[in-house]
């Protein structure tokens, strides 16, 4: 039995409960698992999923023989991202918060940057666009974590912000405004907060200084988030500028403790991979994302050899699926070394639950939510598997997070059911509200690409 308060957050497990006879509570019948953390997503992404494939000129550029990479990438990104208004991002982020929860997710970071109008201008309302994304918690139940993005520059020694990044863009005072409506607007939503300088490239030192402090001012607890050594060209510039490589400019210019996630963190050396572990920061690992912009492998055997602490996101969305992301990760090292069960060790030790686990325990601390685990003092999010799937035929019960992960069928029948602070959201595949989500999104989708 377990038993949760008006928040959500459980007060009382006790195991191998006969149900009473005046019960009046809700049965689950299938095994229950912690729900995934997803620590890293830009949500209005998700409407161009599948939109930069094609090479050349459809990415951004006029020579079909040019190399795309993330750059042209981001450059058609800017060009979506032009028309999008409110009500597309409401509507935007509820569909994809209610894709994620079907998937298994019950948390997410939203490093948040589209602030203003397409002019560049401030809404009437500075934190128009971050209201947004609480409703769209709200609309689909899921927990958010809004880190409000500063991004000052174009790339490093203060260059100019391009036309694309003008509804990106904060000065120090408006930033430090912003973050005090979010604080307002988190606690107004029961949701939580934190901040995300978007990289190196996008803030300096001083700007840096400024939202760590900014933040510190109002809680002495919430998450920092930053983009790091995401790809060789962002390494490369960084040296250039600063003469030193980017992770290891911020371990010597900032202090990463346990309240810091860096994202990606794709190219590191083997003291970069040390001054991580050894700060208790969390990386978020963004394989499918990584894969699809042809970043590079996360050097996760090495990192894990140092009690590295991880979590996983699914950043462009280019896959809402939790499994995938998992997958992936523990594939790209097998490939890398050539064998199988890279990532554990000892006998009969299940690669599915380490995985499962050391994601969602590591989510939880990236966020600073007590999420990841279902214990007393943890908020009730939690997968219900559907034992009747095909994909845990003949399993044990120490083999379903294995199968969970490892044999992902089509059909996609193994999550029976989702819940988020003890409310279930998600039922035999369908969502609570479904209907309306979809109708919203489709309504913004066919406007946005008319």
């Amino acid at each position: 039995m377990l038993e949760h308060d008006s928040n959500g957050v459980i007060t009382k497990i006790k195991p191998q409960t006969e149900k009473p006879a005046n019960f009046s509570g809700k049965v689950i019948d299938g095994a229950v698992i912690p729900g995934m953390v997803n620590n890293h997503s830009h949500a209005f992404q998700w409407a161009m999923a599948g939109l930069g494939e094609v090479s050349g000129g459809a990415s951004g550029g006029s020579n079909k023989d040019a190399k795309d990479s993330f750059w042209t990438w981001r450059k058609a990104m800017y060009g979506f991202v032009e028309n999008i208004e409110p009500e597309d991002l409401n509507h935007i982020a509820s569909a994809l918060y209610m894709q994620m929860l079907k998937a298994g997710y019950t948390s997410v970071g939203e490093f948040h940057y589209l602030h203003h109008d397409k002019n560049g201008s401030f809404y009437e309302n500075p934190a128009e666009m971050s209201l947004q994304i609480f409703e769209a918690g709200k609309n689909s139940g899921i927990d958010v974590t809004l880190l409000p993005v500063f991004y000052r520059y174009s790339g490093f020694g203060s260059q100019a912000p391009n036309d694309g990044q003008k509804r990106f863009i904060h000065s120090q005072e408006a930033y430090g405004r912003l973050l005090e409506q979010v604080h307002s607007l988190s606690s107004e939503y029961n949701q939580s907060y934190g901040i995300a300088p978007h990289s190196l490239r996008a803030v300096d030192k001083s700007d840096l200084k400024f939202a760590v402090e900014a933040l510190r001012s109002h809680s002495d607890s919430a998450p920092i988030h930053i983009h790091i050594a995401e790809q060789t060209k962002e390494v490369d510039d960084c040296v250039a500028h600063y003469g030193q490589r980017p992770v290891e400019w911020l371990y010597e210019n900032l202090s990463p403790d346990d309240k810091w996630c860096l994202i990606h963190a794709t190219h590191l050396t083997d003291n970069e991979v040390k001054s991580i572990a050894d700060s208790k920061a969390v990386v978020s690992i963004c394989t499918t994302t990584e894969a699809n912009l042809g970043d590079g492998f996360f050097p996760m055997k090495e990192f894990k050899a140092k009690g590295g602490r991880w979590s996983v996101g699914s950043d462009s969305h280019i896959s809402v699926n939790a499994i995938e992301e998992l997958r992936w990760l523990e594939y790209q090292q097998r490939l890398r070394e050539h064998s199988r069960t890279v990532l554990v060790d000892g006998a009969n030790s299940s690669t599915g639950h380490w995985l499962w686990t050391q994601a969602a325990q590591g989510g939880a601390q990236s966020l600073q939510q007590p999420v990841g685990q279902i214990a007393v003092g943890y908020k009730a999010n939690f997968v219900e598997l559907n034992l009747e799937s095909l994909v845990f035929t003949g399993k044990s019960q120490e083999q379903l997070l294995d199968a969970f992960i490892f044999n992902h069928q089509a059909d996609n029948d193994a999550i029976d059911a989702v819940w988020v602070r003890g409310q279930k959201v998600v039922e035999q595949g369908k969502h609570v509200s479904q209907s309306v989500i979809v109708d919203g999104f489709k309504s913004s989708l066919k406007r946005l690409q008319a």
